[in-house]
Protein backbone atom coordinates (compact mmCIF):
# COMPACT_ATOMS: atom_id res chain seq x y z
CA UNK A 1 0.00 0.00 0.00
CA UNK A 2 1.55 2.85 -1.07
CA UNK A 3 2.30 6.25 1.74
CA UNK A 4 -0.86 8.28 -0.10
CA UNK A 5 -3.36 4.97 0.19
CA UNK A 6 -2.48 4.68 3.52
CA UNK A 7 -2.93 8.15 4.45
CA UNK A 8 -6.56 8.05 2.47
CA UNK A 9 -7.62 5.42 4.44
CA UNK A 10 -6.59 6.59 7.70
CA UNK A 11 -8.52 10.05 6.78
CA UNK A 12 -11.86 7.59 6.35
CA UNK A 13 -11.67 6.96 10.13
CA UNK A 14 -12.28 11.04 10.58
CA UNK A 15 -15.31 10.75 8.09
CA UNK A 16 -17.53 10.27 11.11
CA UNK A 17 -16.51 13.51 12.86
CA UNK A 18 -16.04 15.45 9.93
CA UNK A 19 -18.03 18.18 11.55
CA UNK A 20 -15.91 18.92 14.36
CA UNK A 21 -12.91 18.36 11.91
CA UNK A 22 -14.57 21.25 9.75
CA UNK A 23 -14.34 23.34 12.49
CA UNK A 24 -10.64 22.94 13.03
CA UNK A 25 -10.21 23.63 9.90
CA UNK A 26 -12.22 26.60 10.07
CA UNK A 27 -10.26 27.89 12.95
CA UNK A 28 -6.83 26.54 11.21
CA UNK A 29 -7.77 28.99 8.18
CA UNK A 30 -8.42 32.06 10.73
CA UNK A 31 -5.41 31.49 12.48
CA UNK A 32 -3.45 30.91 9.60
CA UNK A 33 -5.34 34.67 7.66
CA UNK A 34 -4.06 36.66 10.61
CA UNK A 35 -0.50 36.09 10.01
CA UNK A 36 -0.27 38.28 7.11
CA UNK A 37 -2.12 40.84 8.62
CA UNK A 38 0.86 41.57 10.87
CA UNK A 39 3.09 42.78 8.45
CA UNK A 40 0.45 44.45 6.47
CA UNK A 41 -0.01 46.25 9.49
CA UNK A 42 3.40 47.62 9.66
CA UNK A 43 3.87 48.38 6.37
CA UNK A 44 0.54 51.00 7.01
CA UNK A 45 2.21 51.97 10.46
CA UNK A 46 5.35 52.80 9.20
CA UNK A 47 4.42 54.74 6.14
CA UNK A 48 1.27 56.20 7.74
CA UNK A 49 2.55 57.46 11.44
CA UNK A 50 6.40 58.11 10.50
CA UNK A 51 6.08 59.44 6.92
CA UNK A 52 2.42 60.72 6.26
CA UNK A 53 1.96 61.41 9.90
CA UNK A 54 -2.20 60.06 9.89
CA UNK A 55 -3.99 60.50 12.91
CA UNK A 56 -6.71 58.08 12.09
CA UNK A 57 -3.87 54.98 11.79
CA UNK A 58 -1.61 56.54 14.87
CA UNK A 59 -5.18 55.92 16.88
CA UNK A 60 -6.24 52.56 15.06
CA UNK A 61 -3.23 50.56 14.19
CA UNK A 62 -3.26 49.62 18.72
CA UNK A 63 -6.75 48.42 18.57
CA UNK A 64 -6.15 46.20 14.89
CA UNK A 65 -3.36 44.20 16.69
CA UNK A 66 -5.63 43.50 19.89
CA UNK A 67 -7.83 42.53 17.53
CA UNK A 68 -5.49 40.69 15.94
CA UNK A 69 -4.28 38.88 18.23
CA UNK A 70 -7.67 37.61 20.13
CA UNK A 71 -8.94 36.26 16.90
CA UNK A 72 -5.70 34.54 15.91
CA UNK A 73 -5.77 32.96 19.64
CA UNK A 74 -8.89 31.82 19.64
CA UNK A 75 -8.97 30.70 16.49
CA UNK A 76 -5.83 28.63 17.42
CA UNK A 77 -7.65 27.08 20.71
CA UNK A 78 -10.61 26.28 18.92
CA UNK A 79 -8.34 24.12 15.92
CA UNK A 80 -5.98 22.65 18.49
CA UNK A 81 -8.98 21.10 20.53
CA UNK A 82 -10.68 20.32 17.94
CA UNK A 83 -8.40 18.30 16.25
CA UNK A 84 -6.96 17.00 18.97
CA UNK A 85 -10.49 15.57 20.08
CA UNK A 86 -10.83 13.99 16.45
CA UNK A 87 -7.58 12.38 16.60
CA UNK A 88 -8.14 10.99 19.63
CA UNK A 89 -11.57 9.42 18.51
CA UNK A 90 -9.98 8.27 15.77
CA UNK A 91 -7.70 6.49 17.82
CA UNK A 92 -10.73 4.77 19.96
CA UNK A 93 -12.50 4.08 17.33
CA UNK A 94 -8.74 1.91 15.98
CA UNK A 95 -8.28 0.38 19.33
CA UNK A 96 -11.59 -0.82 19.40
CA UNK A 97 -11.75 -1.93 15.58
CA UNK A 98 -8.18 -3.88 16.86
CA UNK A 99 -9.43 -5.58 19.51
CA UNK A 100 -12.69 -6.73 17.72
CA UNK A 101 -10.39 -7.98 14.94
CA UNK A 102 -8.20 -9.54 18.19
CA UNK A 103 -11.42 -11.72 19.20
CA UNK A 104 -12.06 -12.63 15.90
CA UNK A 105 -8.77 -13.76 14.50
CA UNK A 106 -8.44 -17.85 13.90
CA UNK A 107 -6.45 -19.88 16.32
CA UNK A 108 -3.67 -20.62 13.90
CA UNK A 109 -3.03 -16.72 14.33
CA UNK A 110 -2.23 -16.82 17.91
CA UNK A 111 0.33 -20.11 17.22
CA UNK A 112 2.26 -17.95 14.86
CA UNK A 113 2.38 -14.62 16.63
CA UNK A 114 4.32 -13.60 20.45
CA UNK A 115 1.42 -11.69 22.81
CA UNK A 116 3.51 -8.67 23.36
CA UNK A 117 3.81 -7.89 19.59
CA UNK A 118 -0.21 -7.92 19.62
CA UNK A 119 -0.38 -5.71 22.60
CA UNK A 120 2.62 -3.56 21.99
CA UNK A 121 0.31 -2.72 18.20
CA UNK A 122 -2.50 -1.46 20.97
CA UNK A 123 -1.08 0.37 22.69
CA UNK A 124 2.02 1.38 21.23
CA UNK A 125 1.64 2.10 17.39
CA UNK A 126 -1.97 2.65 17.25
CA UNK A 127 -0.64 6.25 19.78
CA UNK A 128 1.38 6.89 16.72
CA UNK A 129 -1.65 7.38 14.39
CA UNK A 130 -2.09 10.15 16.47
CA UNK A 131 0.49 12.66 14.88
CA UNK A 132 -0.59 11.84 11.00
CA UNK A 133 -3.73 12.37 12.23
CA UNK A 134 -3.77 15.32 13.73
CA UNK A 135 -0.21 17.14 13.66
CA UNK A 136 0.03 16.47 10.18
CA UNK A 137 -3.27 17.76 9.40
CA UNK A 138 -3.16 21.20 11.53
CA UNK A 139 0.83 22.13 10.07
CA UNK A 140 -0.52 20.92 6.36
CA UNK A 141 -3.45 23.21 6.45
CA UNK A 142 -2.37 26.08 9.16
CA UNK A 143 1.16 26.53 7.86
CA UNK A 144 0.39 26.14 4.09
CA UNK A 145 -2.25 28.95 4.58
CA UNK A 146 0.26 31.28 6.17
CA UNK A 147 3.06 30.81 3.79
CA UNK A 148 0.36 31.21 0.93
CA UNK A 149 -0.92 34.15 2.83
CA UNK A 150 2.95 35.81 3.23
CA UNK A 151 3.92 34.93 -0.28
CA UNK A 152 0.96 36.79 -1.56
CA UNK A 153 1.84 39.66 0.27
CA UNK A 154 5.20 39.55 -0.38
CA UNK A 155 4.27 39.32 -4.34
CA UNK A 156 2.73 42.28 -3.45
CA UNK A 157 5.18 44.19 -2.76
CA UNK A 158 8.35 42.57 -5.15
CA UNK A 159 6.78 39.38 -7.21
CA UNK A 160 10.79 39.59 -8.77
CA UNK A 161 12.51 39.01 -5.56
CA UNK A 162 8.94 36.52 -4.39
CA UNK A 163 9.82 34.69 -7.37
CA UNK A 164 13.69 34.15 -6.45
CA UNK A 165 13.20 32.73 -3.64
CA UNK A 166 10.85 30.26 -4.44
CA UNK A 167 14.10 28.95 -6.61
CA UNK A 168 14.93 27.18 -3.39
CA UNK A 169 11.66 25.28 -3.01
CA UNK A 170 12.72 22.08 -5.38
CA UNK A 171 16.16 21.97 -2.97
CA UNK A 172 13.92 21.63 -0.30
CA UNK A 173 11.43 19.10 -1.38
CA UNK A 174 14.27 16.91 -2.88
CA UNK A 175 16.18 17.06 0.66
CA UNK A 176 12.53 16.25 2.78
CA UNK A 177 12.22 13.25 0.32
CA UNK A 178 15.44 11.82 0.64
CA UNK A 179 14.95 12.08 4.76
CA UNK A 180 11.00 10.87 4.74
CA UNK A 181 12.31 7.70 3.76
CA UNK A 182 15.28 6.71 6.75
CA UNK A 183 12.31 8.16 8.95
CA UNK A 184 9.52 5.59 7.61
CA UNK A 185 12.47 2.71 8.17
CA UNK A 186 13.46 4.31 11.12
CA UNK A 187 9.75 4.42 12.64
CA UNK A 188 9.05 0.66 11.31
CA UNK A 189 11.75 -0.85 13.06
CA UNK A 190 11.16 0.99 16.19
CA UNK A 191 7.58 0.08 16.50
CA UNK A 192 9.46 -3.39 16.05
CA UNK A 193 11.43 -3.06 18.66
CA UNK A 194 8.84 -1.50 21.17
CA UNK A 195 6.76 -4.61 20.28
CA UNK A 196 9.79 -7.48 21.46
CA UNK A 197 10.38 -5.00 24.40
CA UNK A 198 6.76 -5.43 25.21
CA UNK A 199 7.14 -9.34 24.66
CA UNK A 200 9.97 -9.92 27.35
CA UNK A 201 8.20 -7.40 30.24
CA UNK A 202 4.85 -9.58 29.63
CA UNK A 203 6.77 -12.87 30.01
CA UNK A 204 8.63 -11.83 32.65
CA UNK A 205 5.80 -10.60 34.83
CA UNK A 206 3.61 -13.63 33.94
CA UNK A 207 6.21 -15.94 34.71
CA UNK A 208 7.74 -13.90 37.85
CA UNK A 209 7.98 -17.13 39.90
CA UNK A 210 9.78 -19.10 37.74
CA UNK A 211 12.03 -15.96 37.20
CA UNK A 212 12.73 -15.73 41.00
CA UNK A 213 13.15 -19.89 41.59
CA UNK A 214 15.09 -20.19 39.28
CA UNK A 215 17.44 -17.22 39.38
CA UNK A 216 16.54 -15.67 36.12
CA UNK A 217 16.39 -12.18 37.52
CA UNK A 218 20.07 -11.39 35.34
CA UNK A 219 18.85 -13.59 32.33
CA UNK A 220 15.53 -11.22 32.01
CA UNK A 221 17.72 -8.57 32.99
CA UNK A 222 19.86 -9.09 29.84
CA UNK A 223 16.73 -9.65 27.42
CA UNK A 224 15.16 -6.58 28.43
CA UNK A 225 17.88 -4.43 28.22
CA UNK A 226 19.28 -5.78 24.77
CA UNK A 227 15.90 -4.96 23.62
CA UNK A 228 15.39 -1.33 25.58
CA UNK A 229 18.85 -1.27 23.91
CA UNK A 230 17.14 -1.73 20.12
CA UNK A 231 14.38 0.58 20.90
CA UNK A 232 17.52 3.36 21.73
CA UNK A 233 18.99 2.60 18.72
CA UNK A 234 16.22 3.03 16.44
CA UNK A 235 14.59 6.26 18.16
CA UNK A 236 17.94 7.58 17.98
CA UNK A 237 18.13 7.20 13.86
CA UNK A 238 14.55 8.77 13.91
CA UNK A 239 16.17 11.55 15.77
CA UNK A 240 19.00 12.19 13.88
CA UNK A 241 17.28 12.32 10.78
CA UNK A 242 14.91 14.39 12.02
CA UNK A 243 17.33 16.90 13.50
CA UNK A 244 19.49 16.71 10.01
CA UNK A 245 15.83 17.79 8.47
CA UNK A 246 14.80 21.27 10.23
CA UNK A 247 18.07 23.01 10.14
CA UNK A 248 19.16 21.79 6.54
CA UNK A 249 16.40 23.33 5.27
CA UNK A 250 16.60 26.37 7.45
CA UNK A 251 20.30 26.96 5.91
CA UNK A 252 19.10 26.77 2.26
CA UNK A 253 15.87 29.18 3.58
CA UNK A 254 18.30 31.50 4.81
CA UNK A 255 20.93 31.58 1.51
CA UNK A 256 17.50 32.47 -0.06
CA UNK A 257 16.51 35.11 2.39
CA UNK A 258 19.97 36.79 2.97
CA UNK A 259 20.24 36.77 -1.09
CA UNK A 260 16.76 39.20 -1.16
CA UNK A 261 17.77 41.09 1.80
CA UNK A 262 20.36 42.38 -0.04
CA UNK A 263 18.69 43.16 -2.78
CA UNK A 264 15.97 44.54 -1.09
CA UNK A 265 18.52 46.95 0.91
CA UNK A 266 19.85 47.64 -2.61
CA UNK A 267 16.42 49.07 -3.75
CA UNK A 268 15.71 50.78 -0.56
CA UNK A 269 18.91 52.92 -1.72
CA UNK A 270 17.58 53.68 -4.73
CA UNK A 271 14.07 54.31 -3.30
CA UNK A 272 12.15 51.74 -5.02
CA UNK A 273 11.05 51.25 -2.34
CA UNK A 274 9.39 52.97 0.94
CA UNK A 275 10.77 52.37 4.41
CA UNK A 276 7.57 50.45 5.27
CA UNK A 277 7.32 48.36 2.65
CA UNK A 278 11.41 47.28 3.10
CA UNK A 279 10.55 46.57 6.88
CA UNK A 280 7.76 44.58 5.94
CA UNK A 281 9.00 42.55 3.23
CA UNK A 282 11.90 41.34 5.79
CA UNK A 283 9.21 41.34 8.06
CA UNK A 284 7.53 38.69 5.90
CA UNK A 285 10.29 37.13 4.77
CA UNK A 286 11.43 36.05 8.20
CA UNK A 287 7.30 35.36 9.24
CA UNK A 288 8.15 32.38 6.44
CA UNK A 289 10.78 30.96 8.45
CA UNK A 290 8.44 28.87 10.93
CA UNK A 291 5.88 27.70 9.09
CA UNK A 292 8.91 26.79 6.32
CA UNK A 293 10.36 25.14 9.62
CA UNK A 294 7.26 23.32 10.54
CA UNK A 295 6.85 21.88 7.25
CA UNK A 296 10.23 20.39 7.33
CA UNK A 297 9.59 18.92 10.30
CA UNK A 298 6.27 17.54 9.43
CA UNK A 299 7.93 14.63 7.51
CA UNK A 300 8.79 13.02 10.94
CA UNK A 301 5.30 12.94 12.48
CA UNK A 302 4.15 11.86 9.00
CA UNK A 303 6.44 8.65 8.60
CA UNK A 304 6.03 7.60 12.17
CA UNK A 305 2.24 7.82 11.71
CA UNK A 306 2.32 5.85 8.30
CA UNK A 307 4.52 3.10 9.73
CA UNK A 308 2.17 2.94 12.41
CA UNK A 309 -0.41 2.69 10.20
CA UNK A 310 1.20 0.24 8.27
CA UNK A 311 1.24 -2.04 11.39
CA UNK A 312 -2.18 -1.39 12.35
CA UNK A 313 -3.85 -2.46 9.07
CA UNK A 314 -1.66 -5.01 9.15
CA UNK A 315 -3.70 -6.46 11.43
CA UNK A 316 -7.35 -5.22 10.78
CA UNK A 317 -6.44 -6.68 7.33
CA UNK A 318 -5.42 -10.09 8.28
CA UNK A 319 -8.76 -12.23 7.91
CA UNK A 320 -11.08 -13.37 10.49
CA UNK A 321 -11.85 -16.67 11.46
CA UNK A 322 -13.76 -18.63 8.63
CA UNK A 323 -17.30 -18.73 9.84
CA UNK A 324 -18.43 -19.72 6.37
CA UNK A 325 -21.68 -21.86 7.97
CA UNK A 326 -25.13 -20.87 6.91
CA UNK A 327 -26.99 -22.92 9.32
CA UNK A 328 -27.71 -22.35 13.06
CA UNK A 329 -28.29 -25.44 15.59
CA UNK A 330 -30.82 -24.28 18.16
CA UNK A 331 -31.18 -27.93 19.73
CA UNK A 332 -28.25 -30.91 19.76
CA UNK A 333 -28.52 -34.48 20.82
CA UNK A 334 -24.70 -34.36 21.37
CA UNK A 335 -23.51 -37.08 19.03
CA UNK A 336 -20.44 -36.70 17.36
CA UNK A 337 -19.06 -38.77 14.03
CA UNK A 338 -15.20 -37.98 12.74
CA UNK A 339 -14.98 -38.91 9.16
CA UNK A 340 -11.89 -39.64 7.54
CA UNK A 341 -10.79 -36.87 9.33
CA UNK A 342 -6.87 -35.81 8.51
CA UNK A 343 -5.21 -32.27 10.14
CA UNK A 344 -1.88 -30.99 9.58
CA UNK A 345 -1.08 -27.52 11.48
CA UNK A 346 0.54 -26.07 8.29
CA UNK A 347 0.38 -26.88 4.58
CA UNK A 348 2.91 -29.71 3.41
CA UNK A 349 3.84 -30.23 7.50
CA UNK A 350 3.73 -34.08 8.80
CA UNK A 351 -0.20 -35.12 9.89
CA UNK A 352 -0.86 -34.37 13.53
CA UNK A 353 -4.26 -36.24 12.81
CA UNK A 354 -4.69 -39.24 10.19
CA UNK A 355 -7.59 -40.73 8.99
CA UNK A 356 -9.24 -40.38 12.05
CA UNK A 357 -13.24 -42.71 12.44
CA UNK A 358 -14.83 -42.29 15.27
CA UNK A 359 -18.89 -42.36 16.55
CA UNK A 360 -19.73 -40.92 20.01
CA UNK A 361 -23.58 -41.65 20.89
CA UNK A 362 -25.13 -38.92 22.36
CA UNK A 363 -24.41 -38.80 26.48
CA UNK A 364 -21.70 -41.04 26.30
CA UNK A 365 -18.01 -40.14 27.95
CA UNK A 366 -14.84 -40.64 25.84
CA UNK A 367 -12.10 -40.95 27.44
CA UNK A 368 -8.56 -39.86 24.76
CA UNK A 369 -5.64 -41.63 26.09
CA UNK A 370 -1.62 -41.28 24.68
CA UNK A 371 1.81 -40.28 24.60
CA UNK A 372 2.05 -36.46 24.76
CA UNK A 373 1.91 -35.48 21.29
CA UNK A 374 -0.33 -38.25 20.03
CA UNK A 375 -3.22 -35.60 18.88
CA UNK A 376 -5.46 -36.11 21.81
CA UNK A 377 -5.59 -31.67 22.71
CA UNK A 378 -5.61 -31.63 18.45
CA UNK A 379 -8.86 -33.63 18.45
CA UNK A 380 -10.56 -31.94 20.50
CA UNK A 381 -9.81 -28.72 19.03
CA UNK A 382 -11.44 -29.38 15.83
CA UNK A 383 -15.11 -30.22 17.35
CA UNK A 384 -15.63 -26.32 18.04
CA UNK A 385 -13.31 -26.01 15.26
CA UNK A 386 -10.62 -23.84 16.68
CA UNK A 387 -9.26 -26.08 13.95
CA UNK A 388 -10.36 -27.18 10.59
CA UNK A 389 -9.58 -30.35 8.92
CA UNK A 390 -7.67 -30.68 6.16
CA UNK A 391 -9.85 -33.64 4.72
CA UNK A 392 -12.63 -35.13 6.17
CA UNK A 393 -15.51 -33.97 7.98
CA UNK A 394 -17.31 -34.11 11.69
CA UNK A 395 -20.73 -33.85 12.33
CA UNK A 396 -22.85 -33.28 15.20
CA UNK A 397 -26.08 -34.25 14.72
CA UNK A 398 -25.80 -35.16 11.13
CA UNK A 399 -25.05 -31.56 10.82
CA UNK A 400 -21.58 -30.72 9.42
CA UNK A 401 -19.23 -28.43 11.42
CA UNK A 402 -18.53 -26.77 8.65
CA UNK A 403 -22.10 -26.16 7.59
CA UNK A 404 -23.01 -24.50 10.99
CA UNK A 405 -22.28 -21.01 12.27
CA UNK A 406 -19.27 -20.86 15.17
CA UNK A 407 -21.54 -19.07 17.14
CA UNK A 408 -24.68 -22.02 17.14
CA UNK A 409 -21.51 -24.53 17.38
CA UNK A 410 -20.01 -23.21 20.13
CA UNK A 411 -22.78 -22.34 22.06
CA UNK A 412 -23.36 -25.85 22.15
CA UNK A 413 -19.97 -26.62 24.01
CA UNK A 414 -18.53 -26.17 27.42
CA UNK A 415 -14.60 -26.31 28.29
CA UNK A 416 -13.37 -26.93 31.49
CA UNK A 417 -9.31 -27.42 31.30
CA UNK A 418 -6.06 -27.62 33.69
CA UNK A 419 -4.95 -23.91 32.69
CA UNK A 420 -8.29 -23.09 34.42
CA UNK A 421 -8.91 -18.94 32.36
CA UNK A 422 -10.42 -16.67 35.11
CA UNK A 423 -11.02 -12.98 34.87
CA UNK A 424 -9.84 -9.89 37.31
CA UNK A 425 -13.81 -9.82 38.33
CA UNK A 426 -16.14 -11.03 40.69
CA UNK A 427 -16.86 -14.64 41.56
CA UNK A 428 -20.37 -14.48 40.15
CA UNK A 429 -19.18 -12.60 37.14
CA UNK A 430 -16.51 -15.25 36.39
CA UNK A 431 -19.77 -17.78 36.81
CA UNK A 432 -21.61 -16.12 34.86
CA UNK A 433 -19.23 -15.37 31.70
CA UNK A 434 -20.64 -15.20 28.62
CA UNK A 435 -24.41 -15.52 29.07
CA UNK A 436 -25.88 -14.05 27.00
CA UNK A 437 -29.10 -12.92 29.19
CA UNK A 438 -29.18 -11.22 32.52
CA UNK A 439 -28.69 -14.35 34.74
CA UNK A 440 -30.25 -14.34 38.42
CA UNK A 441 -28.17 -14.96 41.39
CA UNK A 442 -30.30 -18.23 42.35
CA UNK A 443 -29.08 -19.94 38.68
CA UNK A 444 -25.68 -18.80 39.48
CA UNK A 445 -25.60 -20.19 43.41
CA UNK A 446 -26.98 -23.57 41.81
CA UNK A 447 -24.56 -23.57 39.94
CA UNK A 448 -22.48 -23.17 42.50
CA UNK A 449 -23.52 -25.82 44.85
CA UNK A 450 -23.26 -28.39 41.84
CA UNK A 451 -19.95 -27.63 41.15
CA UNK A 452 -19.41 -28.08 45.26
CA UNK A 453 -18.03 -23.97 45.56
CA UNK A 454 -20.65 -22.91 47.13
CA UNK A 455 -18.56 -24.17 50.72
CA UNK A 456 -15.46 -22.09 49.76
CA UNK A 457 -17.39 -18.87 48.42
CA UNK A 458 -19.22 -18.46 51.35
CA UNK A 459 -16.27 -18.42 53.49
CA UNK A 460 -15.09 -15.58 51.26
CA UNK A 461 -15.09 -12.05 52.33
CA UNK A 462 -17.66 -10.61 49.77
CA UNK A 463 -18.80 -14.07 48.69
CA UNK A 464 -20.01 -14.07 45.60
CA UNK A 465 -19.28 -10.45 45.08
CA UNK A 466 -15.48 -11.19 46.16
CA UNK A 467 -12.65 -10.66 43.11
CA UNK A 468 -10.81 -13.50 41.98
CA UNK A 469 -7.60 -11.25 41.14
CA UNK A 470 -5.60 -12.23 37.88
CA UNK A 471 -6.19 -15.40 36.22
CA UNK A 472 -7.84 -16.33 39.43
CA UNK A 473 -4.71 -15.96 41.64
CA UNK A 474 -6.33 -15.73 45.33
CA UNK A 475 -8.13 -18.86 44.88
CA UNK A 476 -6.60 -22.41 45.19
CA UNK A 477 -6.22 -24.67 41.98
CA UNK A 478 -8.94 -26.59 42.98
CA UNK A 479 -11.21 -23.59 44.33
CA UNK A 480 -10.36 -22.44 39.95
CA UNK A 481 -11.59 -25.81 38.43
CA UNK A 482 -14.54 -25.70 40.48
CA UNK A 483 -15.12 -22.04 39.63
CA UNK A 484 -14.75 -23.35 35.94
CA UNK A 485 -17.42 -26.54 36.78
CA UNK A 486 -20.13 -23.84 37.83
CA UNK A 487 -19.21 -22.03 34.42
CA UNK A 488 -20.06 -25.03 32.36
CA UNK A 489 -23.13 -26.13 34.59
CA UNK A 490 -24.70 -22.87 34.18
CA UNK A 491 -23.74 -22.80 30.14
CA UNK A 492 -25.63 -26.04 30.08
CA UNK A 493 -24.28 -27.75 26.64
CA UNK A 494 -24.99 -30.99 25.57
CA UNK A 495 -21.21 -31.04 24.39
CA UNK A 496 -18.22 -31.39 27.39
CA UNK A 497 -14.72 -31.22 26.64
CA UNK A 498 -12.49 -31.63 29.79
CA UNK A 499 -8.82 -31.53 28.98
CA UNK A 500 -6.42 -32.24 31.86
CA UNK A 501 -9.18 -30.96 34.43
CA UNK A 502 -7.41 -32.61 37.38
CA UNK A 503 -4.16 -33.83 36.72
CA UNK A 504 -2.63 -30.47 38.76
CA UNK A 505 -4.68 -31.09 41.72
CA UNK A 506 -3.70 -32.56 45.21
CA UNK A 507 -6.19 -35.55 46.38
CA UNK A 508 -8.41 -33.53 48.50
CA UNK A 509 -9.17 -31.20 45.91
CA UNK A 510 -9.18 -33.62 43.34
CA UNK A 511 -12.11 -35.38 45.05
CA UNK A 512 -14.00 -32.58 45.39
CA UNK A 513 -13.33 -31.60 41.35
CA UNK A 514 -14.46 -35.10 40.59
CA UNK A 515 -17.25 -35.26 42.91
CA UNK A 516 -18.32 -31.60 40.89
CA UNK A 517 -17.36 -33.63 37.02
CA UNK A 518 -19.68 -36.33 37.81
CA UNK A 519 -22.50 -34.11 38.15
CA UNK A 520 -21.92 -32.32 35.30
CA UNK A 521 -20.93 -35.15 32.71
CA UNK A 522 -24.50 -36.19 33.83
CA UNK A 523 -25.96 -36.65 30.41
CA UNK A 524 -23.72 -35.34 28.16
CA UNK A 525 -21.43 -35.72 25.52
CA UNK A 526 -18.26 -35.90 27.28
CA UNK A 527 -14.66 -35.88 25.48
CA UNK A 528 -11.95 -36.44 28.08
CA UNK A 529 -8.43 -35.75 27.86
CA UNK A 530 -6.44 -37.45 30.78
CA UNK A 531 -2.69 -38.21 31.62
CA UNK A 532 -3.66 -40.01 34.86
CA UNK A 533 -5.70 -42.93 33.70
CA UNK A 534 -7.10 -43.79 36.96
CA UNK A 535 -9.58 -40.63 36.56
CA UNK A 536 -11.08 -42.42 33.36
CA UNK A 537 -11.67 -45.77 34.30
CA UNK A 538 -15.51 -45.15 34.42
CA UNK A 539 -15.58 -43.63 30.62
CA UNK A 540 -17.96 -45.77 28.33
CA UNK A 541 -15.11 -45.65 25.83
CA UNK A 542 -11.43 -45.45 25.84
CA UNK A 543 -9.57 -44.34 23.12
CA UNK A 544 -6.10 -44.34 22.11
CA UNK A 545 -4.19 -42.32 20.03
CA UNK A 546 -0.58 -42.32 19.00
CA UNK A 547 1.23 -40.70 16.57
CA UNK A 548 -2.17 -39.23 15.25
CA UNK A 549 -3.62 -42.69 14.47
CA UNK A 550 -6.69 -44.04 16.78
CA UNK A 551 -4.86 -47.78 17.55
CA UNK A 552 -7.00 -48.84 20.21
CA UNK A 553 -10.85 -48.56 21.46
CA UNK A 554 -12.62 -50.03 23.98
CA UNK A 555 -13.79 -50.16 27.96
CA UNK A 556 -11.16 -49.96 30.57
CA UNK A 557 -11.69 -53.97 31.44
CA UNK A 558 -11.46 -54.63 27.31
CA UNK A 559 -8.29 -52.79 26.68
CA UNK A 560 -6.63 -53.91 29.31
CA UNK A 561 -7.44 -57.39 28.59
CA UNK A 562 -5.86 -56.91 24.75
CA UNK A 563 -2.64 -56.25 26.71
CA UNK A 564 -1.62 -54.29 24.03
CA UNK A 565 -0.75 -50.38 23.97
CA UNK A 566 -3.57 -49.19 26.77
CA UNK A 567 -2.38 -52.04 28.97
CA UNK A 568 1.29 -51.27 28.30
CA UNK A 569 0.41 -47.25 29.45
CA UNK A 570 -1.61 -48.42 32.22
CA UNK A 571 1.41 -51.02 33.82
CA UNK A 572 3.85 -48.52 33.33
CA UNK A 573 1.68 -45.38 35.40
CA UNK A 574 0.61 -47.57 37.81
CA UNK A 575 4.32 -48.60 38.25
CA UNK A 576 5.58 -45.08 38.88
CA UNK A 577 3.18 -44.56 40.77
CA UNK A 578 4.56 -47.22 43.05
CA UNK A 579 7.94 -46.29 43.06
CA UNK A 580 6.23 -42.54 44.19
CA UNK A 581 4.75 -44.07 47.45
CA UNK A 582 7.76 -45.51 48.61
CA UNK A 583 9.60 -43.01 47.94
CA UNK A 584 7.55 -40.93 50.35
Amino acid sequence: MTSSQLYLRLLGYVKPYWRIFALSILGMVVAAATEPLLPILLKTMLDGTFVHKDEAIIRLIPLFILVIFFVRGLATFVATYTITWVGNKVVMDLRTEMFSKLLSLPARFYDDHATGNLISKLTFDVTQVTAAATTVVTIGVRDSLMIVGLLGWLFYLNWKLTLLSLLMAPVIVFIIKIISGRLRVASRNSQRAMGDITQVIEESVTAHKVVKLFGGQQYEGHRFNGQANWVRRHTMKQAAAAAANVPIVQMVSAVALAAIVYLVTEQSRSDETTVGGFLSFITAMLMLTSPLKRLASVSEHLQRGLAASESVFELLDTPSELDSGNQSITHASGRLKFEHVNFSYQKGEKLALRDINLEIPAGQTVALVGASGGGKSTLVNLVPRFYSPSSGRITLDSYDLADLTLASLRAKIALVSQDVVLFNDTVSANIAYGQKREVPEAEIIAAAQAAHAMEFICEMPQGLQTLVGERGVRMSGGQRQRIAIARAILKNTPILILDEATSALDSESERHVQAALETLMKGRTTLVIAHRLSTIEKADRIVVLQKGEIVEIGTHQELLAKGSVYAQLHSTQFMWNDIDRDNQ
